[in-house]
């Protein structure tokens, strides 16, 4: 006997939206948008919550109508570029990006990242161990740093071995520590140069995921029978997919995409992503998270599956999904013998 929470139907193909249903990068597409309110002096609460869900090009003209039709291409770019700065700033330039290990990281207990000088550790031949009273200061006869970085600049010879990915090697410790001081005074040098607010995206972890059952949803499709229908243009949609080991599928449709006309709460995108499977709409099943994307969906005529992902429930029960799910854990695909698909939705 079937439970009254468990719904059953078939269709003939998938139509995804992406970020909030297949990926999850709000935390970067916020602070992105977080960005732009604060550049044109208005509430970030207020763009963010505008925003979500509608494509970049609307979004742009709406908040920022002085950029000219010529440059909105490019507009577009640098802001999804600014997307994936977010995303990635804490493991590449933040805490993410030290090694785990004191071992692997040449720099630990450097005199620039501790205050004080590496103890010389060398051994001479006429001393067995090292003075651990010699080796706790620096002699006053050591070059200053400018003088060191001169010379480490003039220098024409490569050492061999770091040719080979292994490393220079010094004749003693304290030339060791010298090279350390110059890549660490270049590292230094390349996060000043960061904006303010790349320094700030630094600081918090704002990585691309990938969103429960989505792994087991798109494998359980055969593939030519699922598109994406995003509002994110290509740098972005490709950008997070491909972060979170989704392959973008041939059928993939980006809000640059010029044969579009509008995008969502417009239903173009999945009308478009249905025909290029060679599908009727009306014969889809869609899967949404935001308020937009869920009205495209209806609109397109196809079978809409809503998941809370981005948003809490009573956000978007109202937008005129078929089904309301916390996620795509709740939702099993299975291909019939007729070639069609088969959906259990669990409620």
């Amino acid at each position: 006997m079937s439970s009254p929470n468990v719904h059953t139907f078939y269709a003939d193909a998938v139509l995804f939206d992406m970020d909030g249903t297949l990926t999850d990068s709000i935390a970067a597409v916020e602070a992105a948008w977080g960005k732009v309110a604060k550049d044109i002096g208005q509430d970030p609460a207020y763009v963010i919550a505008a925003t979500h869900g509608k494509r970049a090009v609307d979004n742009l003209s709406q908040f920022k109508p002085h950029i000219k039709a010529h440059e909105m291409d490019d507009e577009v770019q640098n802001f999804e570029n600014t997307i994936l700065f977010f995303a990635d700033a804490y493991n590449m330039h933040g805490p993410g990006s030290q090694p785990s290990s004191p071992v692997s990281s040449p720099f630990i207990n450097s005199p620039l990242s501790s205050g004080y000088a590496t103890p010389d550790l060398s051994i001479s031949p006429s001393s067995s161990a090292p003075s651990s009273r010699a080796s706790s200061f620096v002699s006053p006869r050591r070059p200053s740093f400018a003088s060191k970085l001169n010379s480490m600049l003039t220098m024409s010879v490569v050492p061999e071995a770091s040719v080979y990915g292994q490393g220079p090697q010094f004749e003693n410790s304290i030339m060791e520590e010298d090279q350390q001081d110059i890549v660490m005074f270049e590292a230094n040098q390349k996060k000043h140069v960061l904006e303010a607010w790349q320094q700030e995206a630094t600081s918090v972890d704002r990585s691309v995921r990938i969103l429960p059952g989505v792994k087991r949803m798109i494998s359980s499709i055969p593939e030519g029978r699922y598109a994406v229908a995003t509002s994110g243009a290509k740098t972005y949609a490709y950008g997070c997919m491909t972060r979170v080991g989704i392959t973008p599928p041939k059928i993939t449709i980006t809000a640059d995409d010029k044969r579009l006309k509008a995008g969502k709460p417009a239903p173009d995108p999945f009308l478009l992503a249905a025909s290029e499977l060679g599908f009727s709409a009306k014969n889809c099943v869609v899967f949404e998270d935001s308020p937009s994307g869920i009205r495209a969906g209806v609109a397109s005529g196809a079978t809409v599956i809503a998941v809370c992902t981005s948003h809490e429930r009573r956000q978007i029960e109202n937008a005129g999904a078929h089904y309301l799910v916390e996620n795509m854990d709740s939702v099993k695909c299975e291909s019939c013998a007729d070639g069609r698909l088969k959906f259990t939705v669990q409620l």
